[in-house]
């Protein structure tokens, strides 16, 4: 996997890549952007996107529509023809937002930004939470793949 990141140290891949062997979505030489901008930018680009006027955590960007379990495999028409790279989309993060969740949650920046890329990333994968058994079920799957690496709620990591 490689990520585009303004902040990479602050990026787990590893829980990415699970999310991906979790969906049936393990592929080869799959590229996403994550940033992390400050409660402005985030509060803009979710006034202009969701046309909301607040701040938010966590926003994603698809470049790809599919039904959540394995679609990566049917997508390699969609790979860059130089670099063979199947770019899923954007992430955008904000680091004002998650410290301040995380001291609310009772745990760890690191914690929240690992549950945030985790469920940006899982809407590049086709998740949403729009109805409630989607959101049980994309939550669960989250939640299931942060406790593999021992990263629980409340817990610092």
């Amino acid at each position: 996997m490689k990520i585009y990141s303004n902040k990479p140290k602050l990026v787990n891949e590893k829980i990415l890549e699970e999310a991906l062997n979790a969906t049936n979505n393990d592929v080869e030489n799959v590229a996403i952007g994550i940033e992390f901008i400050t409660r402005f930018k985030i509060k803009s680009l979710n006034k202009k996107i969701r046309n909301v006027n607040k701040v938010t955590d966590v926003l994603s960007f698809p470049m790809l529509e599919g039904e959540k379990f394995g679609f990566l495999r049917e997508c390699d028409d969609e790979r860059d023809p130089y670099s063979k790279e199947l770019y899923l989309g954007d992430i955008v993060i904000c680091c004002q937002r998650a410290k301040k969740q995380a001291k609310a949650f009772g745990h760890s920046i690191e914690r929240e930004i690992c549950f945030l890329t985790l469920h940006g990333f899982l809407h590049l994968l086709g998740f949403d939470h729009i109805e409630k058994k989607d959101e049980t079920e994309m939550m669960g799957l989250a939640e299931e793949i942060l406790k593999k690496f021992g990263i629980t709620r409340g817990n610092n990591v």
